[in-house]
């Protein structure tokens, strides 16, 4: 098949890149004429377009002749404006549609997320499976636009056009400088992480990027009658005590664990005053938070997550498991120079 990639220059979107080649695809990368693209030129038969999500003649030109669009680019960032937020996550991802439907392809992939379903007020949720329900409200811009556009994809759905939503929760491996994981990292170099699980096991559902990839090609493969405008929860087949997870890494980097305890009053004292510092849009459009209640929430309520849907609709197995997936992760900063490299750009702005 052809195949179209969007965020195809960042973490998951290169990935999903390689994984099509290796299956046999033709691949099409949708990038914007400032993306890095000095890994994708080395890739023989991907053919680069260049265009944006705000651009719906790039868009026609992007999807032209294309059987599949795997649509990864997304604003990830923790801080922006809903205007920002609106304009990339939902009205990009509906011209795109709009394209993808008019050019004749025939199936259309949305990486989702599981911030789709979190509320401001949730608690612990284990085992949670498409059945859960969207909020009321959402914890933050990116968990509302998510789940508009996740909507907009499933509703799009019909015979010939196919949507199908992938909610991989904490995509993670190598090649990833700006995510969760060099991020967390980062701050245990520094030895600028506290430990603000509360005391108690933090019990999380992750997905190694090996294994969103293989859920993404075999979503495109699916029959149309099993996947048809329908969400799946995607993960590894492990379940991580989080606060753990992150001491092996400060072991694996060399950083510093985070042992030092900050009680839940003064860290939801803290969240509280920088929410509504950011609140100014001067900041809330430019700057990150040095904290926010999305980052606390994910940091410290235990969220786990069925894939006995994509089993059993598309076959889905994950192809690694935790343990290879750290030792391929440690080979490749070794083979960067270092946790420093490994980190280091995580600091500025991207889209997955």
């Amino acid at each position: 098949m052809k195949v179209l990639v969007t965020g195809a220059s960042g973490f998951l979107g290169g990935h999903l890149v390689d994984g099509a080649l290796r299956a046999g695809h033709e691949v099409r990368a949708l990038v914007r004429p400032t993306s890095d693209l000095s890994r994708l030129r080395t890739l023989p038969g991907v053919e680069p377009v260049f265009g944006d999500l705000g651009d719906a003649a790039s868009l026609r030109r992007a999807v032209a002749g294309v059987d599949v669009v795997h649509h990864s680019a997304a604003r990830v960032v923790d801080f922006g404006t809903r205007a920002q937020f609106t304009a990339e996550n939902v009205d990009g991802t509906a011209r795109l549609l709009t394209a993808a439907r008019d050019a004749g392809a025939g199936r259309f992939v949305f990486i989702s997320s599981p911030s789709a379903l979190m509320g401001p007020d949730d608690g612990d949720r284990l085992g949670i499976d498409e059945s859960a329900p969207y909020p009321d409200r959402w914890l933050n811009l990116y968990s509302e636009t998510k789940a508009a556009a996740e909507r907009l994809v499933l509703a799009a759905d019909r015979p010939g056009f196919t949507t199908v939503a992938l909610r991989p929760r904490g995509i993670w491996g190598p090649r990833d400088h700006a995510g969760f994981l060099p991020r967390l990292v980062g701050r245990m170099l520094t030895g600028g992480l506290p430990d603000l699980s509360g005391g108690r096991p933090v019990l999380v559902s992750l997905c190694h990027c090996d294994n969103a990839v293989t859920a993404a090609l075999r979503a495109a493969e699916a029959p149309a009658e099993a996947v048809g405008g329908k969400p799946y929860f995607v993960t590894d087949r492990e379940q991580t005590d989080l606060w753990a997870f992150l001491t092996r890494l400060a072991g694996l980097f060399g950083g510093t664990p985070p042992t030092r305890r900050v009680r839940p009053a003064v860290r939801d004292a803290l969240v509280g005053s920088v929410e509504l510092l950011w609140r100014l849009p001067a900041l809330a459009a430019r700057r990150e938070p040095p904290i926010s209640r999305y980052a606390v929430a994910l940091l410290t309520r235990s969220t786990t997550y069925s894939t006995s849907a994509a089993e059993r609709d598309f076959g889905y197995r994950p192809v690694t498991d935790q343990e290879t997936g750290l030792r391929r992760l440690r080979d490749w900063v070794e083979s960067i120079g270092g946790p420093d490299a490994f980190t280091r750009p995580a600091r500025t702005r991207t889209t997955r």
